[in-house]
């Protein structure tokens, strides 16, 4: 066993209340140096006798000035993204066109479905960096209908709630689930079927994403967030699934701002946010003549 190595961390309300004090002790050899992100992690203000300034501002700053360094060092060809958004509903537009911007390709995407033919997921469908969607309902994009029937893009379709539970599965670290949708249909095909209590269930896998983009009304700068109305639907799911969550937001607020019965996302799936200007286009307008 090596020398025992003491950092000494601020006592935090929880920790008065609790069992914790202000004490850490971590053994490790003596030619070990403790990691200074790890110390920050607990709020040490002292490590390997050296003095940590300021660790609580330092340890984690979630805000990016734009979209472009809000993805730096995380996107890569080949790599799975969950999107969030139904339709052109809440959608991550703003990082969407910094990844067609970034040129990333070979790219696997779960959403809902691909946006339109020049709005949306469908923007990274025009310049064929979409390898495979993951998707339940795709029929508003001519360009996805053309793509998947000349075989240049791969389609997994799912129901809409598999597709979200599969997001929710794979964000609360579950391999998988049973359900009865889809059962006796093309979705059906190779997946494991079992029987509870005489019905018949598919084995569905959880989605871990590399990266989850997602749309959100509000925020505060630890990165909680606040949905407005319909726009909540996929987004919540997929941002639990990724290793990486990037959030576009219209605005952020001070922490202490938003009632905490009033948060949709706790901030410990964000890790990076950025504030932005949304053109939030209508799919579908709909309107009656003027009497």
């Amino acid at each position: 066993m090596g020398a025992k190595v003491v950092i000494t961390c601020t006592v935090t309300a929880a920790a008065r209340t609790g069992t914790m004090r202000n004490i850490w002790s971590l053994f490790a050899p003596a030619t070990q140096p403790i990691p200074v992100q790890l110390a920050r992690s607990c709020k040490a203000t002292r490590v390997n006798n050296e003095v940590l300034t300021n660790p609580r501002a330092s340890y984690m700053n979630k805000l990016y000035s734009d979209t472009g360094k809000a993805l730096e060092g995380v996107l890569f060809d080949g790599m799975l993204i969950a999107a969030g958004g139904f339709g052109l509903c809440g959608i991550p537009e703003l990082l969407i066109s910094a990844i067609r911007d970034a040129g990333t390709t070979g790219l696997t995407i779960a959403s809902n479905n691909c946006g339109v033919d020049d709005f949306g997921l469908g923007v990274l469908l025009k310049t064929k960096q979409i390898k495979k969607m993951i998707s339940s309902y795709v029929g508003e994009n001519a360009e996805f209908m053309r793509q998947y029937l000349s075989g240049e893009l791969e389609l997994e379709f799912n129901p809409q709630g598999t597709l979200a539970e599969r997001m929710r599965a794979g964000g609360a670290g579950l391999a998988g689930f049973y359900t009865k949708t889809g059962v006796g249909t093309v979705v059906a095909e190779g997946k494991e079927h079992k029987t509870f209590n005489g019905e018949t269930y598919l084995l569905e896998t959880g989605i871990v994403a590399d990266l989850s983009i997602v749309k959100a009304w509000k925020a505060d700068s630890s990165g909680n967030l606040v949905f407005r109305k319909t726009a909540r639907n996929f987004n919540p799911p997929a941002a639990t699934c990724g290793r990486i969550c990037v959030a576009e937001v219209e605005e952020i607020v001070p922490v202490g701002s938003l009632d905490p019965d009033h948060v949709h996302l706790p901030g410990i799936y964000v890790h990076r946010l950025i504030q932005g200007v949304h053109e939030k286009r209508i799919e579908q307008r709909t309107t009656r003549a003027a009497a």
